[in-house]
Formats: C-alpha cells, structure tokens, sequence
C-alpha cells in the first residue's frame, strides 16, 4: 500500500516537476552556459571561458552587489521593524477587521509598481508637492530627497510591504495563546514573551517574509533608477545594461549568475532552518 501510494505521488508529481524544469530550471541552465561563453562568441565550441567572470572583479562590478545585498538587508530590517505590530494585530488583535486591512493592503499591487514610484518621485522632487507645501507655509531653499541611498531603501520598503506583512501575519498566527499567556502567568516580561515566545514560534513566518523581501530588494532595479538616479548603480542594472546597451552577455549571464548564486545560498540556508510543514499544516 505504501508502495503504490508513493508511486500515485510521484506520477502526480509529474505533470509540476515538468513545468518547474521547463521555466526555472532550463532558463538557469541556458544563463549558466552564456556566462561561459567568450565575449561576443556565441558558439559551444568555445566552451568553457570564465573570462566574464574574471571580468566583474577587475571592472569593480562587486561594488554594485555590494550596494545590491545592503540595501536589501537594510530594507528587509525596516520592513521587519516596521510589520510587526500591525501583523500582530492582524493575527491577534484586529481578527474581524484583518480582512479589511488585507484588502487595503493588496489593492495597492493593482497598481503598477513604476506608477507608484513616478508618484512619489512627483512627490519628493524639488518643486513637487512636498516644496509646494513647504512653500505654502513660509519655508524656501527645499531642494527635494530624491536621488541618495536613503530613498532607494524607502522605495524597497514601500514597494515590498505586503511581502513582509503578510507571511509575518501567518506566522504570528501560529503562536497559540495558551503559549502566550502561560509566560505571562510564570512572570515572563514583554520582552522575554517576545524574544522566547513568539519569535521562535512565528519563526516560519519570519523567514519567509524576510526571504521574500530580500529577493526581490535584492535584484530590484526601478527603486534605484526613479528615485536613486546615478547615486549608486546596483546589481540589477548592471545586469540590464550588459545584455541591452553593451551586448555582451556572457558579462550579464554571469553577473546573473553572481547574484543568483548568492541569493540561493541564502535561500537554502534559510528555508533548511525552519519547520515549513507545521507553516502550512503538513504536521499538527
């Protein structure tokens, strides 16, 4: 019986394992090949050649991913900071209205990301409504927050809340009361409640969150170019710019690869350490 129920899974497995090696794995495989590939040789004959990859430390191409994975540290703190609460009420607190804040939130993705930023440029920029505010009240010489670090990071923040809120809001929600208030009847304080309670607890749902939005911070583009201009050039772009403006893809492949091999390590690590069955009911 057990035989015949794990062959029924594996055939069911099926028709999805295809789909995966069609659209995730075979694209990566493809990418893999270019980056070692000579410059503007695109031939298998001349496999393999790890000059791109030689390349991106002479041409000083680590600053960018350098700037790429703190930005996104730092945004992925931020947004952990700043979720918390409101998914703790959400979970435990606002239960009858956690739909309400859930639709509130999701609307906002109907709107397309660079709109939402073209919003906040028109907002932030000298002589955008933030100035003409300002001038309205008697202050001159505001020269607008665009283009620095600082408002990129706000960009990801902003952009990729929903990504934190929500898995933040799963995971609380696994935290049962009981747990909760037999701390506090052995005289545990906020902080210990917080720190030996629910953040082990909720710890699938943190990690997914904080995973999700280090991804996406991680390889974000539109952020640094509506709101950053040339302050600081991230991994993203540099990976545009080489298929598109330079022509060299085997340079682009393998700064792709770069950062998806930096990112996967971090994945991997991650997911390895939580317990993503009991997240999604697979174990009571």
């Amino acid at each position: 019986m057990d035989r015949l129920n794990a062959r029924l899974g594996y055939l069911t497995a099926l028709p999805i394992t295809a789909l995966l090696l069609l659209s995730f794995v075979a694209p990566l495989v493809v990418v893999a090949a270019f980056s070692i590939m000579p410059q503007k040789v695109f031939s298998l004959a001349h496999l393999p050649d790890f000059s791109a990859y030689g390349e991106i430390l002479r041409q000083g191409y680590w600053r960018s991913l350098i700037w790429s994975l703190g930005m996104a540290i730092a945004a992925t703190a931020i947004l952990f900071v700043i979720s918390w609460p409101l998914a703790f009420a959400m979970a435990k607190v606002y239960r009858r209205f956690t739909l309400v804040l859930t639709v509130g939130v999701v609307m906002t993705l109907f709107v397309s990301e660079n709109i939402r930023l073209f919003g906040w440029v028109l907002t932030l920029m000298k002589g955008g409504l933030i100035e003409g505010y300002l001038r309205s009240w008697g202050f001159a010489g505001f020269d607008g927050l665009l283009y620095n670090v600082p408002v990129i990071v706000f960009g990801l923040v902003y952009v990729y809340f929903p990504f934190m809120l929500f898995p933040l809001a799963q995971g609380i929600a696994m935290v049962p009361d009981d747990a909760r208030e037999a701390a506090v009847d052995l005289g545990a304080s906020r902080w210990q409640l917080l720190r030996e309670v629910e953040l082990p607890l909720a710890a699938p749902g943190i990690v997914i969150g904080c995973l999700l939005c280090f991804v996406l911070s991680a390889g974000a583009i539109a952020e640094s170019k509506l709101l950053g201009g040339q302050a600081v050039i991230v991994m993203g772009d540099e990976v545009e710019t080489a298929f598109t403006y330079g022509q060299n893809w085997p340079l682009g492949a393998a700064l792709a690869m770069v950062l998806i091999a930096i990112i996967g390590a971090v994945a991997l690590f991650s997911v390895s350490r939580v317990d993503l069955d009991a997240m999604f009911g697979g174990r009571k």
